[in-house]
């Protein structure tokens, strides 16, 4: 299953790496890692997108609580929640193209970032699933090059993080 976990910890040096040790030294691999200060420069969020037996990732999790850097942590998939993915993509389009590339910027509710010459920058918020949906559709027109953020969540307003 899929796991989004939110940690707020301690904004110190080594609280990432004692996070991520807790999962490569159970051999478990991060899918996404996002870090950030918080709106408190002293505390980050760290939000870990992981697949694996609900046991094992239960058992980081109470691992995790343990380290005396982390504050408050979140199974976000466990209650309603909203994430999203930032992509930015460079395309280079033919000219009988860009009518149709504008439907497709449309469509995915896609920002125009910049246009350089043939070569156009678009911004892309969504899921990861609509992420990788985007770039299939976008392969047609000459994809350069995809960059994207790991996932950040929060839960909704019924399922509120405590700290």
């Amino acid at each position: 299953m899929r796991h989004i976990i939110s940690i707020l910890l301690e904004n110190e040096a080594g609280a990432l790496s004692r996070v991520s040790g807790l999962f490569s030294a159970r051999a478990y691999n991060i899918e996404s890692l996002t870090v950030a200060p918080t709106d408190d420069p002293t505390i980050s969020r760290i939000t870990v997108v992981a697949h694996g037996e609900d046991a094992v990732v239960q058992q980081i999790v109470k691992q995790l609580n343990k380290l005396v850097d982390v504050i408050n942590l979140m199974d976000l998939t466990e209650n309603e929640h909203f994430e999203r993915e930032i992509m930015l993509v460079k395309i280079e389009p033919k000219g009988a193209q860009l009518d149709q590339l504008k439907v497709a910027v449309h469509e995915l509710a896609a920002r125009k970032l910049e246009q350089h010459e043939n070569i156009i920058t678009l911004e892309i918020t969504n899921i990861g699933l609509k992420l990788n949906e985007a770039v299939e559709r976008l392969k047609p027109y000459n994809v350069i090059e995809v960059v994207r953020s790991g996932a950040v969540g929060i839960g909704s307003g019924n399922s509120l993080l405590k700290i």
